[in-house]
């Protein structure tokens, strides 16, 4: 028996409530997957039941160098035989372009497998010029590429202007999509209190003020922030951060499976 296919044909009221969830492939939509450095078995785990509800494997940080080379390879080829984008964080990017090694870098993690990469500054500063040449470089190598704005430092905050000028011009020079950040822990960034609750003004002034904001994903590592962005936003916003083990659960959310979204989706219909 094939592990990844239905066991049931359900009614297609109860496969998808939202009537609305996009199929893969979809360029919007996304659930990126942060990978902290997980074993193998837990990884192919992953992608067995999960692989049709997530689009991004992210391998966080700088994590790739320390893992074995073996395990990186079968990560990769695994995720791309299922039809997945997996990079590595882009701290690591960060570090190769203060150390003077980004030809390095690229040539290693192509050799590695991975096929996306995310250009970010945040813990560095980046020029436009920069940052500019960094997306054009990844693209030369092959490398889908996203971007991401905002710092990693605590309590640092969004600049509605300054984040829509970059997610301008990180789109009209070749990125697919700009990431929000929110870091791991999800608290006290961007658009995330200390308690790791969201700003609502904050996160509405974002969605009125950015052109094309399915082209935005929000890192949102915790099920109260994935639920207020899905009810902001919409069933088919894209999503970073996500841990594994709660992959089925978001998309369960996603649909209106879970109560908490249910009633958002759900017309009565009595046929008893």
């Amino acid at each position: 028996m094939n592990p990844t296919s239905p066991a049931l044909d359900w009614p297609k009221l109860l496969l998808d409530p939202s009537c609305s969830r996009l199929s893969k492939p979809r360029a919007a939509g996304l659930t990126m997957v942060m990978d902290k450095g997980m074993g193998m078995h837990a990884f192919e785990d992953m992608i067995m039941t999960s692989h049709e509800h997530m689009d991004v494997i992210k391998l966080g940080f700088g994590t790739s160098v320390i893992v074995p080379r073996a395990i990186i390879e079968a990560k990769t080829k695994l995720a791309k035989a299922h039809n997945l984008l997996i990079m590595p964080g882009g701290t690591l990017l960060e570090l190769a372009f203060i150390q003077g090694v980004v030809h390095d870098f690229f040539h290693m993690i192509r050799s590695l497998g991975f096929n996306a990469i995310e250009v970010s500054d945040g813990t560095i500063s980046l020029s436009r010029k920069e940052r500019n040449t960094l997306i054009h470089l990844a693209i030369q190598y092959g490398f889908h590429v996203s971007t991401e704005y905002g710092k990693k430092l605590e309590h640092s905050e969004f600049e509605l202007d300054q984040l829509a000028e970059t997610f301008l011009e990180d789109l009209a020079n070749g990125a697919e999509w700009m990431t929000l950040e929110g870091r791991e822990s999800g608290a006290g960034v961007g658009i995330y209190h200390s308690n790791g609750s969201c700003d609502q003004e904050l996160v509405d002034a974002i969605l009125n003020s950015i052109p094309h904001p399915e082209q935005l994903m929000w890192e949102a590592p915790n099920k109260n922030q994935q639920l207020f962005i899905l009810k902001r936003a919409g069933t088919n916003v894209s999503l970073g951060n996500v841990g594994s083990q709660d992959i089925i659960a978001l998309e369960a959310l996603r649909r209106g499976l879970r109560s908490d979204t249910m009633i958002d989706h759900v017309a009565y219909h009595y046929d008893i």
